[in-house]
């Protein structure tokens, strides 16, 4: 067997694979003198075109503490001793939520919108006709 050589593997490939130079050199640095303006000339700026500006949706916020304060107002008469119509005020918040976000698109709705139009709205509804009926249908003992 003939004697391995330095740098050579068994099969005669290298051991060391020698690094590709690197496929971008550094370009060396831009005078600005050379561009004819010293450190203190002004130096032209191009004008940045900006986006369209979105402006915050007002009325799904709006909406969205409509329904917050109905919310409220129901627990508050919860508190009171009347659930039955507290749980109607909350049911009822919920059921104009739902007709709320079924009309506004997703980028006015504000916080009603969470999931897909359809599936907010139905999901609401849902919940405020659910709460409706078990409060109407619990007898009074």
């Amino acid at each position: 067997m003939p004697p391995k050589t330095s740098g050579s593997g068994a099969d005669g490939t290298p051991d060391e694979v020698p690094s590709a130079p690197d496929s971008v050199a550094p370009r060396p640095a831009e005078s600005a003198d050379a561009a004819g303006e010293g450190p203190g000339d002004p130096v032209e700026v191009a004008p940045v075109e900006h986006e369209p500006r979105r402006h915050p949706s007002t009325i799904g916020g709006a909406v969205y503490l409509v329904i917050l304060a109905a919310t409220i107002v129901g627990i508050v008469i919860v508190s009171t001793g009347r659930w039955r119509t507290g749980v109607h005020w909350m049911g009822g918040a919920l059921v104009v939520a739902s007709g709320v976000r079924a009309i506004l698109p997703a980028r006015d709705a504000g916080m009603l919108a969470v999931r897909n139009r359809w599936f907010d709205a139905a999901l609401l509804v849902a919940t405020g006709v659910a709460l409706w009926i078990l409060a109407s249908s619990v007898p009074d003992v």
